[in-house]
């Protein structure tokens, strides 16, 4: 009692390998273009708000395997220095670890900006104003930022930031804002 027969294996198999050869000739139907559709990644857009210029925008930076340049020109721009309105590259991958921040978040909100790039003299200036800023700082090579999330407490954002592992994450309560940066892994 409770054992199979012997027949009901062999006849399960059977029907097993009926049912992956039909899925096999469904895939088949399916043609290139909706193949593609399927395994088409997503677009990456970022919505900023940079909290001095009071700029916004929502940009999509990434689309179709390669970075969109006028996207990627645009971002560079809203993340300028506010100070004296230099522009500098940004390092792409940058836009990559916000982009996994947000979706690490669950947010869509975006981004709220408080420092982008930085001039080698605005970052001079803060160097010499405060202990808390590296004299060489990422900031000033287009792959470092300042930010916070409109909703989510700070502890949130440093968390799920550390747990990318995609560069270097401070956390910064008194001045409420997180760093994230694309240099070498380190928490602080």
């Amino acid at each position: 009692m409770g054992d199979d027969p012997p027949h009901k294996t062999s006849v399960d198999r059977t029907r097993l390998r009926m049912l992956a050869g039909g899925l096999a000739s469904a895939a088949f139907l399916l043609t290139r273009p909706a193949q593609a559709a399927i395994q088409a990644p997503r677009p990456r857009s970022l919505r900023l708000r940079n909290l001095h210029t009071g700029e916004a925008a929502s940009v999509t930076y990434w689309a179709d395997g390669s970075y969109l340049s006028d996207g990627v020109t645009n971002l560079a721009h809203i993340l300028r220095d506010h100070r004296n309105g230099a522009s500098h590259a940004m390092d792409a991958k940058l836009f990559d670890l916000l982009y996994g921040l947000q979706a690490k978040l669950g947010v869509s909100s975006g981004f709220h900006v408080i420092s982008g790039y930085r001039s080698p003299e605005s970052n001079a200036h803060l160097a010499a104003a405060s202990g808390g800023v590296a004299k060489h700082s990422l900031h000033m090579e287009g792959k470092a930022m300042d930010i916070r999330v409109p909703g989510v407490p700070l502890k949130n954002v440093h968390r799920a930031a550390m747990s990318l592992s995609a560069g270097g994450v401070g956390l910064y309560t008194a001045s409420d804002f997180v760093h994230v940066d694309t240099g070498r892994l380190r928490y602080w």
